[in-house]
């Protein structure tokens, strides 16, 4: 498995220094589980954090770990190990409660379904099911999206992404993903705010469907 596409530094550090939402937290634990270019990145960047601890040398105020600790979202999972075999890797397989055949999904339209997971409320995160072929209707952001893709893979705009590979969106992109048409594609998604859809039905059922 070759992994085109990385996580950003700013996405490492925020997730280093606990300061990802859960959701965002799932999708570089999952990416991270996959990858060991950003393992490595990662382990360095820990490393730094602890010396320059080390070297401060400052006492915490009074309260002030439960400051720190109110300000990072539960469940944060810790990837320490090369995914497992299968389609799912860990961190993600703690959420789903197993791999692809445990997953709920739900019809979206198109052959298209998804799976909203459990995180707080600060992002949402969900698995994305894209039929051999099929399309994402055309959207841009209001925010960040990652995009992490975990079975087949798609295309859009900027590139091919395929497994292991993470896209991360912002307002300035607006796509329209379209499955390899070889086989079909599982992502997993984590959004910060709602997408914006150009076609007047996506619209229309974005609040029912909680994109």
């Amino acid at each position: 498995m070759t992994i085109k596409h990385h996580l950003t530094e700013q996405l490492l550090m925020g997730y280093a220094a606990g300061t990802l939402p859960e959701a965002f937290n799932l999708v570089v634990a999952s990416h991270l589980s996959m990858c060991d270019d950003c393992r490595a990145t990662l382990a360095a960047y820990e490393e730094i954090g602890g010396a320059l601890l080390e070297e401060a040398g400052v006492a915490m105020s009074t309260g002030g770990l439960d400051s720190a600790l109110a300000r990072l979202d539960t469940r944060a999972p810790e990837p320490v190990r090369p995914a497992a075999p299968g389609a799912l890797p860990a961190p993600l397989r703690s959420y789903v409660g197993g791999d692809v055949d445990a997953i709920r999904w739900r019809s979206v339209g198109g052959g298209v379904k998804q799976a909203i997971l459990p995180t707080s409320e600060s992002a949402s995160a969900r698995l994305l099911f894209i039929p051999a072929g099929a399309a994402v209707p055309d959207h841009g952001h209001r925010g960040m999206e990652l995009t992490l893709v975990l079975q087949g893979a798609f295309a859009d705009e900027t590139d091919r992404f395929v497994r292991g590979d993470v896209e991360v969106a912002d307002q300035d992109l607006e796509h329209m993903p379209v499955a390899d048409i070889g086989a079909d594609c599982i992502c997993l998604a984590a959004t910060d705010a709602p997408l914006r859809f150009t076609s007047l039905i996506p619209r229309l059922l974005q609040p029912f469907l909680k994109i």
